[in-house]
């Protein structure tokens, strides 16, 4: 009976109580895609604890994981990520789904975007043609990708800016405002697929060049160190991992649709670079 009741006192010791919270820093485009509302109830349903989503940016989301305000952030963007692990605010990181980038504009392509060889050729065509470009400009995944592809087009530094002559706008705002304002001036943006499939005021704009490999977005979860801010919930973060990666978690991420479009393919992957 002794055995048994450590046993019980082992197991129940593993599992977090009721009524806690694990506090998630998560992109714009996880909520704006509807996954969020597809995911978290189910999360919670089978972990037992409350999942209080943060919805940022993803440079945003790191922050608050360096200032020790979440205990685990989904982001995507590969360099930000590594640097957080890098410098011990995660103990490992841990790929989980991808989706990808797509270039949408005005419907007529005033660019000739949609018919460059690739997404680095496409914003050369619309710099070329100073045709507008909305910018989230705000440090996110997003916005990083899209700095990267101005460096690809042969732009030095942070890419074109303001002073560009007036077809270049920083919004300074999240995907649904930026599309929003793309919208609103018929401009050219970039945005992840999953936002755009759910982006009800698409107004004259399409998408109008997809495919290239340095579009691909993927998706990582990153859990605030321990060693760095003792508080966090370990607990709670690795089991809301242990979801993410199990086979109920990736089929749900991958049965989400909009308009019969799936919007994410889950991938999951070893930890990388963990401490144990």
């Amino acid at each position: 009976m002794m055995r048994v009741l450590a046993l019980l006192a082992t197991l129940l010791a593993t599992v977090p109580a009721f009524g806690e919270e694990l506090r998630l820093a998560v992109t714009t485009s996880f909520e704006n895609s509807g996954l969020a509302d597809a995911l978290v109830p189910a999360m919670e349903a089978d972990l037992g604890f409350d999942i209080a989503l943060l919805v940022v940016g993803t440079g945003q989301a790191l922050r608050l994981g360096r200032a020790g305000d979440v205990d685990a952030v989904l982001v995507h963007a590969r360099a930000m990520e590594d640097a957080f692990v890098a410098e011990g605010f995660a103990t490992h990181r841990r790929e989980i789904m991808y989706n990808d980038f797509v270039v949408v504009g005005p419907a007529d392509d005033p660019a000739h975007a949609a018919v460059a060889t690739n997404a680095a050729d496409a914003f050369a065509a619309i710099a070329a043609a100073k045709t507008p470009f909305v910018s989230r400009g705000d440090a996110s995944g997003t916005h990083t990708r899209e700095l990267q592809l101005w460096a690809a087009a042969g732009f030095r530094g942070a890419g074109p800016d303001e002073s560009a002559g007036g077809w270049y706008r920083e919004a300074g705002a999240g995907m649904g405002a930026t599309l929003n304002i793309a919208s609103a001036m018929e401009a050219y943006t970039l945005v992840d697929r999953a936002s755009w499939l759910n982006f009800g005021n698409r107004g004259e704009l399409k998408l109008l060049h997809e495919g290239d490999p340095a579009l691909l977005n993927q998706y990582a979860y990153l859990p605030v160190s321990r060693q760095e801010h003792p508080h966090v919930r370990a607990d709670l973060t690795r089991a809301l991992e242990n979801w993410l990666v199990s086979e109920r978690g990736q089929q749900l991420i991958g049965a989400h649709t909009v308009g019969g479009a799936q919007l994410f393919v889950p991938n999951a992957k070893a930890r990388e670079r963990t401490d144990g």
